[in-house]
């Protein structure tokens, strides 16, 4: 009898768009829903190369070995409570697969707890969505390197194909491919969030319709600004209401959630002492868009100010060229938080290649990756992408733009909490004088914390007259 060469639980949308992807390139395939209904659904369609089961031993007992199963369900305790029941069945080398958005230290438990059980664990970042996961998505492994030459051929045949390379390549040990996603998400937060604000700036004080602000990110599309996050946002802005006149977008209620690994960069960042202040400031706001009573009754408390005339076609493209610059300062934000994740957990994360892979099925696919690539294949220890030459050039180009667009959204009234964050962290690293320096007087006035002087080395306390 032929085995299943490899094995999915958790069938919903994701799970089950991977199983077909994977059965499309001519590989058996297993699939286990803990609810059956799920699993009959689709035994009933009749998929070449799958097979549903309804016993999770069964399910087991189809698979070659060393058996490979990749898990898709709701990361936290359901992913516990799986890893506890797989081990009672599996065998010394059997190999899990998590494809969930996993906390990366959670992934590092469950790789030393089944370790010890002789069984083998990958983290494995998936991104692309419903549509990535069936048609190819962009994949982030993280495990032992000998276990993931294992499971390659799986992976590298399903994922998205740049230039005919696979978005798909090993990240590094343990928790590795895991960190990349969330920042991947991190990134995302912050991208998704810029362009909000280009729509709420051009809305209100470029004076835009939905259509014509269509055509506006039609045309950054078909420029440097090429990406997958614009392309929809173009689409959004054009899709009609199916049940009134108008455009959709106008009756989506404005408040957005999250799923969390956007929050879980932002915390990693506060660990790890850098600064990716555009994606917690993207995460605010989400958080703040769910502040109903506050933002009703500040509604009728306080008037819209008024917005400064502007030359419409001149305020596109300060838009244009501020959105460029904030994406740059998002990215470079995130990679140095991997830069630094790498360093501190021994990972030796190669970021030219992580850049790589994001290029073609993950929901940050943009042009701009081709930049950072090349940025990180000329020069692996390039402390930070603001440090390279091309982008220095477009920060040049395009700093007083975002300088603009920042003034007139906060002189207009327009929220735009990540392109002044953009223009602050800018600043931040431009300025000679930051006011560090009254923060050591502060915290050595009251707290005896000591500071350190500029005219010699060593640390002083000073006694400051009460």
């Amino acid at each position: 009898m032929i085995k299943n060469q490899i094995g999915i639980i958790g069938l919903s949308t994701m799970g089950k768009n991977l199983a077909l992807n994977i059965a499309s390139h001519n590989f058996k395939v297993a699939g286990y829903n803990r609810t059956y209904a799920v699993t009959k659904d689709m035994m009933n369609e009749e998929y070449n190369n799958f097979i549903g089961y309804a016993d999770l031993k069964e399910f087991i007992d189809s698979l070659e070995k060393p058996r490979k199963i990749l898990l898709m369900v709701k990361a936290g305790q359901a992913i516990d409570d799986l890893c506890n029941q797989l081990a009672e069945y599996l065998d010394t080398g059997d190999i899990i697969m998590d494809g969930g958005n996993s906390y990366f230290k959670d992934t590092i438990r469950r790789n030393e707890y089944l370790k010890e059980k002789r069984i083998n664990y990958l983290g494995i970042g998936i991104s692309g969505g419903e549509k990535g996961a069936r048609l190819g998505p962009s994949i982030m492994p993280g495990g032992d390197k000998d276990v993931y030459n294992e499971v390659k051929v799986f992976l590298e045949s399903i994922a998205a194909k740049k230039n005919g390379e696979p978005c798909c390549t090993y990240i590094g040990p343990d928790g590795a491919g895991h960190y990349v996603k969330m920042v991947h998400n991190g990134i995302e937060y912050a991208d998704m969030q810029l362009l909000v604000e280009s729509y709420l700036l051009l809305k209100k004080i470029g004076r835009y319709t939905n259509s014509e602000m269509a055509l506006i990110f039609e045309s950054w599309n078909q420029s440097e600004l090429k990406s997958y996050l614009v392309e929809i946002t173009a689409k959004i802005l054009r899709e009609k209401d199916e049940l009134r006149d108008g455009e959709l977008i106008d009756y989506i209620i404005d408040k957005a959630s999250q799923k969390g690994t956007g929050k879980w960069t932002s915390k990693e960042t506060l660990d790890q002492d850098q600064n990716t202040s555009l994606i917690g400031a993207a995460v605010l706001a989400r958080v703040t868009s769910n502040f109903d009573e506050l933002r009703n009754t500040y509604q009728m408390l306080f008037d819209e100010p008024m917005t400064k005339e502007v030359n419409p076609y001149v305020f596109q493209e300060e838009v244009r060229k501020a959105y460029q610059l904030g994406k740059i300062v998002a990215y470079a934000q995130g990679f140095a938080l991997m830069k630094d994740a790498s360093k501190r957990y021994n990972w030796n994360l190669d970021l030219g290649k992580i850049a790589s892979i994001f290029r073609a099925g993950c929901i940050i696919q943009a042009e701009f990756l081709q930049v950072i690539m090349k940025s990180y294949n000329e020069d692996k220890n390039l402390e930070n992408l603001l440090l390279d030459e091309e982008i220095i050039r477009v920060i040049r180009r395009n700093i007083q733009s975002l300088r603009v667009v920042s003034s007139l959204a906060i002189r207009g009234g327009v929220p735009s909490p990540v392109f002044v964050s953009a223009i602050t962290y800018l600043d931040q690293l431009r300025s000679k004088h930051v006011g560090a320096n009254l923060i050591q007087a502060q915290r050595d006035f009251f707290g005896a914390h000591t500071f350190e002087r500029i005219d010699q080395e060593g640390i002083n306390h000073h006694e400051w007259n009460e």
